[in-house]
């Protein structure tokens, strides 16, 4: 069949919790096939990640993502169905890239911890900390000290409007 000019992003997020031998065999897994039938662009381990939810239980993945240009169609359904009987895949995602997208960041110097900073002369002042995060749920709990007996422009208490009555 006739080569796919377009770029392909492969993203994997596979169960930390599974064993190093098997996630790497999943990775050259993947790897193998993309080489086998196109060109492979890019290949970043972005390391052990937090999930935006918890997916069967886990609540970090550790992510993967290719970039690569298929020469034969086979290869992208292959893929999906290689990637949906495994069951060290949490999820994964391939994604046609339109033109002109820009290159992914690398996500490897993202999740590096901060460089520690040096310790501050005795003369600068301590760092203002900014105060406690609240939450809507303790607002809501307590009661206030004084009830919220203003009224509104308009208010109308004592007036009270049943269904059917004439206004």
């Amino acid at each position: 069949m006739a080569s796919d000019d377009h770029t392909y992003d492969l993203v994997l997020v596979l169960d930390p919790q599974a064993e190093e031998d098997t996630r790497a065999k999943i990775v050259a897994d993947a790897r193998a096939a993309i080489e086998a039938q196109g060109e492979l662009l890019r290949n970043d381990d972005w390391g052990e990640r937090p999930l935006a939810y918890p997916i069967e239980r886990h609540a970090t993945g550790e992510y993967h993502l290719f970039q690569f240009r298929p020469t034969a169609v086979e290869l992208l359904s292959g893929l999906d169905r290689t990637l949906r009987i495994t069951d060290q895949v949490l999820r994964f995602r391939i994604i046609k890239l339109k033109p002109g997208v820009p290159d992914a960041p690398d996500m490897r110097a993202a999740s590096a911890p901060p460089p520690t900073s040096a310790p501050l002369p005795a003369s600068a002042p301590p760092p203002a900390s900014a105060p406690p995060p609240t939450r809507r749920e303790d607002a809501e709990e307590r009661p206030s000290a004084e009830p919220d007996t203003a009224e509104l422009p308009g208010d109308t208490q004592d007036a009270e409007i049943g269904v059917g009555d004439p206004a």
